[in-house]
């Protein structure tokens, strides 16, 4: 019980070391030993470092691109994944070698050739960049085809005699018996291009179509490397909806990676 608590302990301090400093004064940040605890919590760092920039812009776009992907994503992972559980044809096995070799290809490998083919589509002023590479997704269709395969085959075999079309089987059966495991890839998804910076750094070049997190790393070159207490006001705003989006998927996640037989 004790490492446990350790490790929790690990995994939380950065959290409470961020919202204790986002409340903190200037000179609370630079003292040592470092304040714990804020002695009057300072609200309006959150006002200065949204003031700092077009930071409702930054929102907006993160919000339309993560959106975007996880909705284009689920449009691509699910069909295929249902044609690689439930169909046996020519190649199958090799066209799911390839997506499992997805798995090892990183976006830093790619973003060249990735770049200038969208740069000759007239799209890098555009927020299409940030949203088209990654409609698909490897570890989705993986993660899903094998809830997929967990499914009894009588179930999909009775919907067919009934005349059922393969869209309405997906529709009715395979998405609510595997919403566990879809909730977990929409949640992956969301995490992983609300956090992204590598690839809006590479792909925009305007703040009209730039992310809040490029957002927040610019505090820095507005607000100068001393002031940790704005930065980390904007860290806090940029972790929230994580937050919120997992408390509220966190079961399915759960679910997803526990196998429950089909009753």
């Amino acid at each position: 019980m004790f490492w446990k608590a350790v490790v929790l302990m690990g995994f939380i301090f950065p959290f409470l070391w961020m919202i204790s400093t986002s409340l903190q004064t200037f000179e609370e940040t630079m003292t040592f030993p470092p304040t714990w605890v804020p002695s009057s919590p300072q609200w309006s760092n959150f006002v200065e470092a949204m003031s700092s920039g077009p930071f409702l812009t930054y929102f907006k776009n993160s919000v339309i691109v993560t959106t975007s992907i996880i909705v284009l994503q689920l449009a691509v992972m699910i069909p295929a994944a249902y044609a690689f559980a439930q169909y046996r044809f020519f190649g199958n096995k090799i066209l799911f070698g390839m997506v499992l070799l997805a798995f090892m290809i990183p976006g830093q490998v790619t973003f060249i050739p990735v770049y200038l083919m969208l740069a000759d589509a007239g799209m890098i002023k555009s927020l299409w960049p940030q949203i088209l590479p990654f409609m698909s997704n490897a570890f989705g269709i993986f993660l899903l085809r094998q809830y997929f395969m967990q499914i009894p085959q009588e179930i999909i075999e009775s919907a067919r005699l009934d005349n059922a079309s393969e869209f309405k089987i997906i529709w009715k059966i395979m998405i609510p018996m595997s919403m566990p495991a879809i909730s977990t890839v929409a949640l992956f998804s969301f995490v992983s291009h609300w956090n992204d910076y590598f690839w809006p750094l590479v792909m925009t070049d305007s703040e009209a179509v730039r992310p809040l997190t490029m957002g927040i790393a610019m505090l820095r070159e507005t607000e100068g490397i001393s002031n940790w207490h704005i930065i980390m006001a904007g860290n806090v705003v940029l972790v929230v909806p994580i937050l919120i989006v997992y408390l509220f998927a966190s079961r399915q996640i759960v679910k997803a990676f526990v196998y429950s037989g089909i009753k």
